[in-house]
C-alpha cells in the first residue's frame, strides 16, 4: 500500500467502512433487491478461465519514471513502483479530451466535509473529461447503510463503488449481475488497448471485478504486492540497544528478543499484539477464507498444525510478560500511540501502516522515530513464505441502463482517472487546479485552503485509479525502507486457496461463513485469557453446526468446478 500527498484513502477506506459491515447488515436488502427467491446463488470464477475475459495488460510507458521499479517475485507479486519525489515536469498522457458531453451520476464514499457541488474543482476535472460527471460522495460511515437503501429503492446511479469485502457475505455477485454493464466485450483481451492507462492495470485488480467468468468492474489501486501485515520495530530504539533485527530468525529468537527489550520497570514491553505476523511466522492458512485446500481437499482453517503451533506460540507470549498490558486488554485504538511513546518496540500491521503521516506523529513523539520491518522469517528457521490477499479491495461498476456509447464515455473518462502517478492528468484528479487548488512546494502539491475544501477528497479515485504506488514526499526513507521490506517480501510470496477469485456463498450460510465463534476464541487465546485447547472445541462446533456443510459446499461448488485460483 502506498501513501502519498493526498492521504489517499485505501487505508481509511478498509479501517472505517468494515466495521460493522456483515451479511446482516446488507444481505437482505442485496437478495431481496436482485432475487426472488433470496436463496443468495453464489458467482465464482477461476483466474484460469478468465484468460479471454480479462484485459491484456500492457505496460503504460508515457508516465514519469519510478525512481524505484517494481521489482517482480514469486507466485505473479511485483513490488509497487516508488517515487522519492513527486515529478515536477507534469506530462500529458492522455492525447485528446475523452468525454463526448455526456452526464452521468456517481456515487462514492468520504470522510469528512462533503464538497460544495458545483465547485470550481469539480468544474475543472469536468472540463478536463469533456463530460458532467456528477459526484455525490455518501457520508463513508454509513456507506453500509446508503448503498442497500439505493439498491432497495432502484436508485442505483450511473457509476457506483463497491468494496470487495462486502463480497463474502452478501450477494454482490448477484446483485453486479442483475444491475450492473457486462464490460468483457468493451475490455477483454485486445479491446483494452483503446485504453492504454486501463490497459496498465494489472490483471489482479480486473479479477476483484469478474463474476461468473464475464468483467464488470472497474478497479482502483490494484497492486501487485498485497500483503495482510508486516511484524514493525522501533528502528531507531534498536540502533540505541544495539540489536541486529536480522537475528530474529526464527520463533525461539522472536520470543528470547521479547525477554531482552522488556523493562516493567522503565514502562517497556517489547510486544503490542503480533498475532497477524505470527500467522505468516507459523505458515498459517489465511483465516480469512475460514475454509482451506490440502491435496485437493476441502478443509476447515481453523483444525491446521500450522494454526494449532501459531496458537500454542501465542498463548506464551501472552503469559510470558512481554506484552503490553493494555493490548492484552484489548484496547487496540490506543496501539499507535504505544509504539510512537516507546512503550513497545515490536508491533504487527499492514503494510499500509507504513507512510508519511506515521513518520510524521512518530516524529512527533520521539524526534529520530523511525518504523522499520523485520525481514520475512519462519518459526522453525525454514525459508519464510508470506500469502498474497487480493489484489484490490475497491472496484466501481456502471449501471446496466447505460447504452454501449455512453459505456464507452465512461471508459473513457476512466482512462483519464488512471493516468500515471505524476502526469498532468493525475495531478488534476489529485490536487486540483495549480494556483487555485494548490501550489508547487518543495516536496510536491501542497494544497491551498480552497483545494483543502474542495480537491483534498478521494472521490474520483474510487471509480478508478492509476495502480497503488509507494510514494512518501519529503520522506524518503519511509518509501526506501518500504520498498526493501517488499522486494524481499514478494520473493517469498504464494498464492493461498481462493485467491483473487469472487465467490458468494449461499444465503444459509450467512452466519456459519463468518466464522466468528471461532475466531472470537482464538482471539482471547491471543491475550491468554483461553487456551488453544478452547480454539479446537470451538473448532469442532463450528464443524457441527453448519462448517462441514459449507466446507462440502465449496468442495462441490468450487474446487470441483473452478480450481482453488492458485
Amino acid at each position: 500500500m502506498a501513501s502519498d500527498g493526498t492521504g489517499l484513502s485505501r487505508r481509511k477506506f478498509l479501517g472505517t467502512a468494515l466495521t460493522g459491515v456483515g451479511a446482516a447488515a446488507l444481505s437482505p436488502w442485496l437478495v431481496s433487491a436482485c432475487s426472488s427467491s433470496g436463496s443468495g446463488a453464489a458467482g465464482h470464477v477461476n483466474s484460469a478461465d478468465l484468460s479471454t475475459v480479462l484485459p491484456r495488460f500492457v505496460p503504460d510507458t508515457g508516465g514519469p519514471a519510478p525512481d524505484l521499479p517494481s521489482v517482480t517475485g514469486a507466485a505473479g507479486a511485483a513490488t509497487d513502483p516508488g517515487f522519492l519525489k513527486y515529478p515536477t515536469d507534469l506530462v500529458r498522457t492522455v492525447s485528446k479530451v475523452p468525454g463526448s458531453g455526456g452526464s452521468y451520476t456517481a456515487i462514492t464514499p468520504l470522510w469528512g466535509s462533503i464538497p460544495a457541488p458545483g465547485n470550481p474543482y469539480y468544474q475543472a476535472v469536468n472540463a478536463a473529461l469533456g463530460a458532467q460527471l456528477t459526484v455525490q460522495p455518501a457520508n463513508g460511515n454509513n456507506y453500509a447503510q446508503t448503498v442497500p437503501t439505493l439498491v432497495a429503492g432502484n436508485k442505483l446511479p450511473d457509476w457506483l463503488q463497491i468494496p470487495t469485502w462486502w463480497n463474502a457475505n452478501i450477494n454482490v455477485g448477484e446483485l453486479v449481475v442483475a444491475k450492473f454493464a457486462d464490460l468483457t466485450g468493451h475490455l477483454a483481451g485486445d479491446a483494452v488497448k483503446k485504453y492504454p492507462h486501463l490497459a496498465a492495470i494489472p490483471a489482479g485488480g480486473w479479477q476483484a471485478g469478474a463474476w461468473q467468468n464475464r468483467l464488470y468492474g472497474i478497479p482502483s489501486f490494484t497492486t501487485q504486492a498485497n500483503f495482510a501485515a508486516a511484524l514493525f520495530y522501533r528502528k531507531d530504539l534498536f540502533q540505541t540497544k544495539g540489536i541486529n533485527p536480522t537475528t530474529v530468525n526464527s520463533a525461539d529468537t522472536l520470543f528470547a528478543l521479547g525477554k531482552e527489550l522488556t523493562s516493567t520497570s522503565a514502562n517497556v514491553w517489547a510486544f503490542d499484539m503480533i498475532w497477524l505476523m505470527l500467522q505468516q511466522i507459523f505458515k498459517v492458512p489465511p483465516l480469512s477464507n475460514i475454509v482451506t485446500v490440502v491435496d485437493g481437499k476441502v478443509t476447515s482453517a481453523f483444525e491446521t498444525p500450522q494454526l494449532a503451533a501459531a496458537l500454542e506460540f501465542a498463548y506464551k507470549v501472552a503469559k510470558s510478560g512481554y506484552v503490553h498490558p493494555d493490548a492484552l486488554a484489548g484496547h487496540d485504538s490506543e496501539a499507535k500511540q504505544r509504539f510512537y511513546g516507546g512503550k513497545v518496540l515490536v508491533s504487527a500491521d499492514g503494510p499500509g501502516a507504513w507512510n508519511m503521516q506515521d513518520a510524521l506523529l512518530g516524529q512527533a513523539s520521539a524526534a529520530r522515530y523511525v518504523r522499520d520491518a523485520f525481514p520475512l522469517f519462519s518459526n522453525d528457521g525454514s525459508t519464510p513464505t508470506i500469502a498474497l490477499t487480493n489484489s484490490a479491495s475497491i472496484v466501481s461498476y456502471l449501471n446496466k441502463n447505460l447504452s454501449g456509447a455512453q459505456i464507452e464515455e465512461c471508459l473513457a473518462i476512466a482512462d483519464y482517472l488512471a493516468a500515471p502517478y505524476g502526469s498532468a492528468e493525475y495531478t488534476l484528479i489529485n490536487y486540483g487546479v495549480q494556483g487555485v487548488h494548490w501550489t508547487m512546494g518543495p516536496t510536491g502539491p501542497v494544497y491551498t485552503t480552497q483545494g483543502t475544501k474542495e480537491a483534498n477528497q478521494n472521490t474520483y479515485q474510487f471509480l478508478c485509479s492509476y495502480r497503488n504506488v509507494v510514494t512518501n514526499p519529503g520522506h524518503e526513507e519511509v518509501s526506501r525502507l518500504l520498498h526493501a521490506w517488499s522486494v524481499d517480501a514478494v520473493k517469498r510470496a504464494y498464492k493461498p486457496p481462493f485467491w483473487n477469485m469472487n465467490v458468494n456463498t449461499p444465503a444459509r450460510f450467512a452466519s456459519i461463513s463468518t466464522g466468528t465463534q471461532v475466531n472470537d476464541i482464538i482471539k482471547q487465546v491471543t491475550f491468554g485469557t483461553k487456551t488453544p485447547a478452547d480454539v479446537a472445541s470451538a473448532a469442532k462446533a463450528w464443524r457441527t453446526s453448519g462448517g462441514q456443510q459449507l466446507i462440502d459446499w465449496y468442495q462441490k461448488e468450487v474446487v470441483d468446478k473452478y480450481g482453488t485460483g492458485q
